[in-house]
């Protein structure tokens, strides 16, 4: 069963109700039912490493995702992010693309993004597993409730941080979030699918080191390194 003592402690204190709520039984059941069968993405020991890369006193950009990467070896428990030696996913190679109009001097050396949740962006998936090759697999198990409360209860303790909404799937967190504390910048998700909608141009990368910069904050170091 997952337990406090499994993430960081600042998120610990901020989830305990969480769990100790009966779905976590179930979920962690679920789970280790689902390995006896199936490859499961992160390793077991990277699931909150979003939550322990990124303590809650540090987070000042929130970026939210819906699955982790599916592909073996991708997911390591950071949305968007896949380890040094992979190769960058369509959606990542998007990401990066706007990053490039934004900034002229931007660099990216692989598709790595701890350095950016070391500075305090949470890259928090919805649901934080997923089965080998099976997208989708883990939804609806209980992760959602978990991740959910977790949104919430950041947007109680934190003030003026920047949640980037990329997607329905991520706009759909809006009501977990106090507008009158917090900025949300929204855009298609940068899927090959719909980065040509709006993801492309939209600017939230400079948007959010202004907010920041104009909050005391410091701005971000987008450079993938």
């Amino acid at each position: 069963m997952y337990k406090k003592s499994d993430i960081h402690p600042s998120w610990g204190n901020l989830l305990q109700a969480e769990f100790k709520a009966g779905y976590m039984n179930e979920l962690s059941s679920f789970l280790t039912s689902d390995e006896r069968t199936h490859r499961v993405f992160p390793p077991m020991e990277q699931i909150f490493e979003c939550f322990n890369r990124t303590p809650v006193n540090k987070v000042k950009v929130v970026v939210l995702g819906q699955d982790p990467y599916h592909g073996f070896g991708q997911a390591h428990g950071l949305s968007f992010s896949v380890k040094g030696d992979q190769k960058i996913p369509p959606s990542l190679k998007n990401i990066i693309k706007e990053l490039h109009l934004e900034f002229a001097d931007f660099r990216a050396l692989n598709g790595d993004l701890s350095c950016w949740a070391d500075q305090g962006v949470l890259l928090m998936n919805s649901a934080l597993t997923v089965r080998k090759s099976d997208p989708g697999s883990h939804q609806n198990r209980g992760w959602e409730r978990f991740t959910d409360a977790a949104i919430q209860q950041l947007s109680e303790v934190r003030e003026n941080a920047v949640f980037l909404l990329w997607g329905k799937f991520a706009q759909s967190k809006v009501h977990l979030i106090d507008q009158s504390k917090h900025l949300l910048l929204m855009a298609p998700h940068p899927s090959p699918f719909s980065a040509h909608r709006g993801f492309f141009g939209c600017g939230h990368f400079a948007k959010t080191n202004e907010f920041l910069i104009e909050n005391g904050y410091e701005p971000i170091d987008w450079n993938i390194n």
